[in-house]
């Protein structure tokens, strides 16, 4: 129902925030990134919303920027995973860092966050990971004469797609797998190596 909320900002807690929007104050339930990120009292925000209707409640769900709601709303796609854990989610990692975790079967990172035990961190991975994987090599593609020639495998294409993740194009994501890749790594090994070459 909307899209995003633009108002001052009254108040906020560790995980919510009040914005005024003409005389109406909107408790928004946030993470604690954005929380922490989104200003001071009396400033003029902007959150991105999500609105999650039950039988007896309505909550709104904000966030700083788009990449965060579009991993929001991913999570909360997932059986068993409910607002609340989505929130606890973006509480402990980055969009980036998550959709890392995803793509390369970090399931371990995942259950880290608050309310997310091995088994739904697992589910997770289970059923985002293609979601995630068609994302990354749909976004920012350039031409196909445009790409670094790499080795042939899935470890080194989901490398590449990893490191798009992290906001390589895929050219740079292409050339610094092409640098480090050897028979016998694994995907965190080679992701790894890569980001070593890229700092």
């Amino acid at each position: 129902m909307f899209e995003y909320i633009k108002g001052t900002l009254q108040y906020k807690g560790t995980d919510f925030c009040v914005i005024d929007v003409g005389g109406i104050g909107f408790k928004i339930y946030t993470s604690y990134m954005t929380a922490a990120n989104i200003g001071q009292s009396g400033q003029t925000v902007t959150l991105y919303t999500y609105m999650n209707v039950k039988e007896d409640e309505i909550s709104l769900f904000g966030f700083a920027s788009k990449e965060e709601l579009s991993v929001f709303t991913m999570l909360i796609s997932v059986s068993g995973v409910g607002p609340k854990v989505g929130v606890a989610v973006l509480a402990s990692m980055a969009p980036s860092e998550f959709s890392l975790a995803v793509a390369t079967g970090d399931f371990k990172a995942i259950s880290k966050s608050k309310g997310v035990g091995p088994k739904l961190a697992q589910r997770i991975v289970l059923e985002l990971k293609d979601k995630i994987s068609k994302d990354i090599k749909s976004a920012g593609m350039e031409k196909e004469e445009d790409f670094e020639p790499i080795p042939a495998g899935y470890i080194s294409n989901d490398a590449v797609s990893a490191l798009m993740v992290l906001g390589y194009s895929s050219k740079e994501a292409a050339r610094l797998t092409a640098k480090v890749y050897k028979d016998g790594m694994t995907l965190e090994e080679t992701v790894r190596q890569a980001l070593r070459q890229g700092f």
